[in-house]
C-alpha cells in the first residue's frame, strides 16, 4: 500500500475519534448544567402545577426525555440523518436557523481575520527588522496593548465614539429597518453595520499576528543563509520578502488556519456588543434560554469547523513548505 495513503488514513482516523469525543462532549455539556431546564419556560408557580405527564411531555419536546443512554442515541441518530431537532427559543429546525445565520458571521469574520493576518504579518516584518530601534519599541507596545485590551471594550468604545458621538455608523444589527429598497442601497447598508465589528475584532486578533509573526521573522532573520545574503548585496526589500519573511510565514499560516475554525465560535462577544445576528449570537442566545437542541447544533458545528480547519491546514502546509513534503517521503521509503 502506497505510504501516503496510509499515513493520511491514519490522520482521518484521529480525526475522526477526535470528532467522537467531541460529540459526546457536546451531548453532556448542557445537561451538566445546573439547574431545571423547565425553569426556564414555566415559572415555579405553574411548573407546581403541571401534572407528571406533561412535564414528561415538555422534556421530550427538549430532547430530554428517557435516559441518558437514550437521548444519546436520538442525538447521534440526529446527527447523522442532519436532523438536531426544534429550537425551543425560535420553534424552528436548528438546522434551518443555524443556516439563515451562518452567512452573517462568515461576511464578518472572513474580512476581519483577513485585515487582521494582513496587518499582524507587514507591520510584524517591519518590527523585527528595525528590533531594537524606536520604532519597533512604539509598535510592539501598541500591539500589546491590542492584545490586553478586551473585545468588548474596544467595541462598546467604537460605539460611543463613531456611532452615538459622530453618527457615522449604525450601533446595531446587521441591516438597518428602514432602506431604499434598491440592491446597492442594500449592500451599502451591510457594509456600513460590518465596518465597526471587522474593525473591533481584526484589532482583537491583529496582536497575536503581530507577535508571531515578529518573533518568527527575528529567527529567520538570524540565519545563516540571511547574514550571507546580506553580506552579498541583497537589496532590503529582496532580503526582507525573499529570504526572511517566506519562512517566518510557516508559524503565521498554521495560526491563521486554527483561527479558521475558531473564530466561527470566538466572536461571541463581538456579535453580543453589536446585536449582530449571526452564530455567536445565536450561541449566547441559546446558552441564556437553555436551548439544547440548538446550543448542541451550534457546537457541533463548531467542532467541525475547528476539525476541518486541522485537516485543511495538513492538506496544504506541504504547499506552503516543500521540507513537510519532503520528509513525509523520507518517512514512507524509511
Amino acid at each position: 500500500m502506497n505510504p501516503k495513503y496510509t499515513a493520511f488514513g491514519k490522520k482521518l482516523l484521529q480525526y475522526g475519534l477526535v470528532l467522537f469525543v467531541a460529540i459526546t462532549i457536546n451531548f453532556l455539556l448542557p445537561r451538566l448544567a445546573p439547574g431545571d431546564p423547565l425553569l426556564y419556560f414555566f415559572d415555579e408557580g405553574t411548573l407546581k402545577e403541571l401534572t407528571a405527564a406533561q412535564k414528561q411531555m415538555a422534556l421530550d419536546s427538549m430532547g430530554l426525555g428517557g435516559s441518558l443512554f437514550e437521548q444519546y442515541f436520538i442525538y447521534l441518530k440526529g446527527i447523522v440523518s442532519f436532523d438536531f431537532g426544534v429550537s425551543i427559543k425560535y420553534g424552528l429546525p436548528a438546522i434551518d436557523v443555524i443556516l439563515e445565520r451562518l452567512p452573517w458571521t462568515l461576511v464578518l469574520i472572513g474580512p476581519a481575520m483577513l485585515l487582521s493576518a494582513v496587518i499582524g504579518v507587514a507591520v510584524g516584518a517591519y518590527s523585527a527588522w528595525n528590533r531594537g530601534k524606536s520604532r519597533d519599541v512604539s509598535l510592539l507596545t501598541v500591539m500589546l496593548t491590542f492584545q490586553a485590551v478586551p473585545g468588548f471594550w474596544v467595541g462598546m468604545l467604537f460605539i460611543a465614539i463613531f456611532a452615538v458621538q459622530f453618527g457615522w455608523f449604525p450601533t446595531y444589527g446587521a441591516v438597518s429597518i428602514v432602506q431604499d429598497g434598491t440592491t446597492i442601497g442594500w449592500l451599502k447598508d451591510v457594509a456600513l453595520h460590518l465596518v465597526l465589528p471587522i474593525a473591533t475584532l481584526s484589532i482583537a486578533t491583529v496582536g497575536s499576528n503581530y507577535l508571531l509573526t515578529r518573533s518568527s521573522m527575528l529567527e529567520s532573520l538570524g540565519q545563516d543563509y540571511v547574514v550571507m545574503a546580506e553580506a552579498k548585496g541583497v537589496t532590503k526589500p529582496r532580503l526582507i520578502f525573499n529570504h526572511g519573511l517566506r519562512n517566518a510565514l510557516l508559524p503565521v499560516y498554521t495560526h491563521f488556519m486554527m483561527n479558521l475554525g475558531t473564530l466561527i465560535g470566538g466572536s461571541v462577544v463581538v456579535e453580543t456588543v453589536f446585536s449582530y445576528p449571526g452564530i455567536g449570537r445565536l450561541l449566547y442566545e441559546s446558552v441564556v434560554a437553555r436551548d439544547f437542541p440548538m446550543m448542541q447544533a451550534v457546537f457541533l458545528m463548531i467542532t467541525i469547523g475547528v476539525i476541518g480547519a486541522n485537516i485543511l491546514a495538513d492538506l496544504t502546509y506541504p504547499m506552503i513548505d516543500p521540507r513537510a513534503k519532503s520528509t513525509r517521503r523520507v518517512k514512507g521509503e524509511s
